[in-house]
């Protein structure tokens, strides 16, 4: 066997293997997108159609109606997401910076201090938190679903991937912006920020996706139907009679479009920022 033959046949069995493996992470995308458009005498039907008959497409109109609010708590989700994607980027930005740039007493010590508070899981902080916040008249807000995951462990991973980031940025760079007079804070707004945008665009995927889909801070924290957040409002569906899962998979299908828009416009510098860790 020529080596271009066992080069060939390689190639193809990876092909395969990916195919295969793909095929697998699709079941349930097809499972949900199928279902979505089922009546709900056929959900459960056998054996399964590989396409519904009839396509039922008021299924997707018919989960405001059994939800009023489903667009507000759709918004809630919106909105605390992209809040808190920006304060994420923004914090873990100043603060990676200087942990990379900035030379000040105890730098490295610090920075193990800070990187120690991912080892506490969020579980074990819930109940002080909790009570904190109620002590404050915070906890029926989204204040709890905001500020915290930004200084969190969400936050101190971002922290970590930009100081990664900027430790591979030219020394020479700073040196040249000092000497045209730049102070640090001009150096990192005008020539850092631009420069960390593969880095900015994984860090905003992982954030955006945590926030979007956390189930537990919402259920802790908010107890106001209008407060409500997506994957509470996705819990509606399900009450004494059972689960109208046909409304559930259309509720489901429109949660995962804005994951796939992100992922969709980012996905190019997403793969920049893990495949080189920001350095271009």
């Amino acid at each position: 066997m020529s080596n271009k033959s066992g080069k060939a046949i390689s190639a193809v069995v990876r092909y395969l293997l990916l195919i295969a493996v793909s095929a697998v992470i699709l079941v349930p995308f097809y499972w949900m997108i199928t279902t979505s458009l089922k009546d709900q005498t056929k959900v459960f039907e056998f054996p399964m159609r590989i396409l519904p008959s009839p396509v039922v497409w008021g299924n997707y109109a018919e989960v405001f109606e059994a939800q009023p609010d489903f667009l507000l708590h759709y918004w809630n989700s919106f909105y605390i997401a992209v809040v808190v994607t920006v304060g994420t980027c923004l914090f873990a930005a100043i603060a990676g910076f200087a942990f990379a740039k900035i030379k000040f007493p105890l730098r490295s010590v610090w920075f193990l201090v800070l990187l120690s508070g991912m080892m506490i899981p969020a579980e074990v902080t819930t109940i002080p938190n909790f009570i904190w916040f109620s002590k404050l008249q915070l906890a029926d807000t989204h204040f709890p679903l905001i500020v915290p995951p930004m200084l969190g462990a969400g936050g101190i991973f971002g922290v970590f991937l930009l100081r990664q980031f900027f430790i591979t940025v030219p020394n020479e760079l700073d040196e040249a912006a000092e000497i045209d007079g730049c102070s640090p804070w001009t150096t990192f707004w005008r020539i850092m920020v631009p420069l960390a945008a593969p880095a900015f665009a994984t860090l905003s995927i992982f954030t955006f996706l945590n926030s979007w889909e956390d189930f537990l801070d919402p259920m802790i924290y908010i107890s106001s139907s209008d407060l409500f957040t997506l994957p509470i409002a996705m819990k509606l569906f399900t009450d004494t009679a059972g689960t109208a899962w046909h409304l559930l998979m259309a509720a489901s299908v429109m949660a995962t479009l804005p994951l796939l828009l992100v992922f969709f416009f980012a996905q190019r510098k997403f793969i920049d920022g893990i495949a080189t860790t920001g350095l271009k």
